[in-house]
C-alpha cells in the first residue's frame, strides 16, 4: 500500500489546478476537514479538503470558516 500525505509538496502543486467558482453556503463539519487552501481569484474563498479528498469552496469571511482554518492550523502545528 502507498499512502499519500495531503500536506506533501506534490499534492500542493496539483491543488492549484482547482479554483473556486461557486461557493457552498452550508457549514461543514470541522472534524472532516484535513486541509485548506486560500484563494483570492476569482473570488476570496477558502477551499477545504475533506478526509475523502473532496474539495469544497466556501466564502472566506464567514466566522465558522475562520474557526475551521484555525483548527486545521492547530492540528498541523501539533503533529
Amino acid at each position: 500500500f502507498t499512502y499519500f500525505s495531503l500536506l506533501g509538496s506534490a499534492s500542493s502543486q496539483s491543488m492549484r489546478k482547482f479554483s473556486c467558482v461557486t461557493l457552498s453556503t452550508k457549514q461543514l463539519n470541522i472534524q472532516n476537514l484535513v486541509n485548506y487552501e486560500k484563494q483570492q481569484v476569482p473570488t476570496n474563498a477558502i477551499m477545504f479538503i475533506t478526509a475523502k479528498g473532496i474539495r469544497i469552496c466556501v466564502s472566506a469571511d464567514q466566522r465558522w470558516v475562520q474557526n475551521a482554518v484555525k483548527r486545521i492550523d492547530e492540528r498541523r502545528a501539533a503533529k
